[in-house]
């Protein structure tokens, strides 16, 4: 259950670096972008330490699927983008993924 935990590190981690990166303009900015190296690099380094106990293919989509949800919660509130039906179909099958694995596979470590 720690590297759950670890995992969860990294992911915000990752959704802080995105969003400094859509902030950074095009790496224009210095602390956005300072933000970004800091923020990637430090998601990295959480997501490797769950790899010990995490099937790589099970943390990377948990670590990838729950992201994209973050980042779109982000531009929704921070940069008042608005996703379309399309977008909120794909975003709850994603969901639907990251339940099954986490419930059914017998390769995520519980």
């Amino acid at each position: 259950m720690k590297s759950y935990w670890i995992l969860l590190i990294a992911i915000v981690c990752e959704t802080i670096a995105t969003s400094a990166l859509k902030a950074s303009d095009q790496f224009s900015k210095l602390l956005p972008s300072i933000i970004t190296v800091v923020g990637y690099g430090a998601a990295f380094y959480f997501l490797s330490l769950t790899l010990k106990h995490i099937p790589v293919g099970i943390a990377y989509a948990i670590w990838s699927g729950v992201g994209i949800l973050l980042i779109t919660l982000v531009g929704v509130v921070w940069f008042k983008q608005t996703p379309d039906l399309a977008a909120i179909l794909g975003l709850s099958l994603i969901i639907i993924g990251i339940i099954v694995i986490n419930v059914f596979s017998n390769t995520s470590a519980h």
